[in-house]
């Protein structure tokens, strides 16, 4: 048979790798040059061509490999790999090392420049609130190390410092006492309960705040020998140091709370001892009352949302601590009246659950059997004696209000008393009139001049930011021109 014709040859083009483009070499030991400024855009550890911080003999051999490319035929075009889209960062976080890559991108963005230097600027204020916050509390590690430490603690690891109480609530005592540790001599606050009040049984954290009282120990012991019980009125100071020595001690044992705010007055104390202050100088007297009616509502805005309810909310029940905190052989030693911006804090506060209610030093109804209007008697005449008088006037007018359907919230009565405080005022509305477009433009101005004053303050001889800052920059973080338009309304 006649063989078959060969098959024919096929030439099989072969695919060749395009040649990989150079890398930039830099020598060891010549690094590119960095800019330690800290006007720098350029993130640490991005900067282009910068060396491995491994030397080349030291590398391992597994070390990362060059990524395999996809091989390509000779002709073909180069196909670029489109870049991903990163996602917008969000301007309330841009510091100024931020990228121009990503700042062009805002830019680019339809509220532009402005609507990113407004977002920056509620975000600068949302740190400066929180840094001052920390100095005003401490840090909450420092806090959580301190309930470890006094776990289990009772008398015997502490210290009185004072056989007399630093100060006298309604239904408790304050006793200075002393803790070592870490050779570290700290101060705090003994709250021993007065007889007859069982409030300190059932009170719950509810979270660190600047207007509630913190605990950070509790025990249940005898009272020392050497404390010194003050009286009622035509009655004689007690102390378990007068029991005769062959009579046990008959005080019974009372439940101690630990907290490291060390208060020197009550609001009721300060009212009292302020009337010479409020004839001298009326401005400051009435501009306190509103920093601290401000922190009272706060604090009650603070429990409502962890589920809490307040006990006895009377001025005698409400402490005031120095604040900052000064030095340890200072504290809770009153200071000159009226020099001085104090911590306000509410003391008795309950978990909203709990069927059983703290103690009542003053005549209220009980809470189980529903809320009771507060009575509304007739305000007595407030004599305009400053800028705040005719606002506190209208305000404790909307507070008890005899019809309780126009009574304000304590949110609103905050809002007032902010406005009261820092604006705007009455005046700014004398050559226009009052629009959303008008209160909008007044928070941007006004963030933007607080930033500017505390950027002043940083770098010249002014005081650091305390309480009274913190409380203004936590107004103008959240404020907005509808808030300011239906307060206004009602204020003035």
């Amino acid at each position: 048979d006649p063989l078959p014709p060969p098959l024919p040859k096929k030439h099989l083009q072969r695919a060749e790798s395009l040649p990989e483009q150079p890398r930039p070499q830099h020598c060891w030991g010549h690094p590119v040059p960095r800019a330690s400024s800290i006007l720098s855009n350029i993130p640490p550890g991005h900067e282009e061509g910068a060396p491995s911080s491994i030397p080349p003999g030291d590398r391992p051999p597994w070390g990362p490999k060059k990524p395999l490319t996809k091989s390509q035929s000779l002709g073909e075009p180069v196909a670029r790999s489109s870049p991903q889209k990163s996602p917008r960062p969000n301007p309330a976080e841009l510091t100024f090392g931020i990228a121009d890559r990503d700042l062009g991108s805002l830019l680019e963005s339809p509220t532009g420049g402005c609507g990113v230097v407004l977002g920056c600027q509620v975000g600068a204020l949302s740190r400066l609130s929180a840094r001052i916050q920390e100095e005003l509390l401490g840090p909450e590690e420092h806090q959580r190390l301190l309930e470890i430490e006094l776990r289990g603690k009772n008398w015997a690891a502490l210290r009185v410092l004072e056989p007399e109480p630093c100060c006298e609530s309604g239904d408790a005592w304050y006793f200075r006492v002393g803790f070592a540790l870490e050779q570290t001599q700290l101060v705090f606050a003994a709250k021993v309960p007065k007889p007859g009040c069982s409030s300190l049984g059932v009170q719950s954290s509810p979270g660190a705040h600047c207007s509630i009282q913190r605990l950070i120990g509790r025990f249940s012991d005898h009272l020392p020998r050497e404390l010194v019980l003050p009286a009622g009125p035509g009655e004689q100071s007690w102390s378990p140091s007068r029991e005769e020595p062959a009579c046990p001690t008959t005080y019974p044992v009372v439940q101690v709370l630990i907290s490291p705010e060390i208060p020197y007055q009550t609001l009721a104390g300060f009212v009292k001892g302020s009337h010479s202050l409020h004839r001298i100088s009326p401005g400051h007297y009435e501009r306190l009352a509103c920093l601290l009616l401000l922190q009272l509502c706060m604090g009650l805005e603070h429990l409502q949302l962890q589920n809490m309810g307040h006990g006895d909310l009377c001025p005698e029940n409400l402490l005031l601590v120095q604040c900052p905190c000064p030095p340890q052989s200072q504290q809770g030693k009153e200071p000159r009246l009226g020099l001085f911006l104090p911590r306000l804090l509410i003391s008795s506060f309950f978990k909203v659950k709990d069927k059983q209610r703290p103690c009542s030093t003053s005549q209220e109804p009980d809470w189980t059997k529903g809320p009771a209007a507060p009575p509304s008697p007739e305000l007595p005449e407030i004599p305009s004696l400053s800028i705040y008088s005719t606002g506190l006037k209208r305000l404790a007018m909307l507070l008890l209000h005899k019809d309780p359907s126009k009574r304000v919230s304590i949110e609103q009565a905050r809002s007032i008393l902010q406005v009261l405080l820092w604006g705007p005022r009455q005046e700014l509305f004398a050559r226009s009139r009052k629009t959303l477009k008008l209160l909008q433009s007044w928070v941007e101005v006004k963030r933007a001049l607080l930033l500017l004053k505390f950027a002043e303050n940083s770098v010249g001889v002014g005081a650091s930011p305390g309480l009274e800052e913190w409380l203004c920059c936590q107004y103008f973080q959240e404020v907005t021109e509808h808030t300011l338009y239906q307060v206004t309304q009602a204020l003035y």
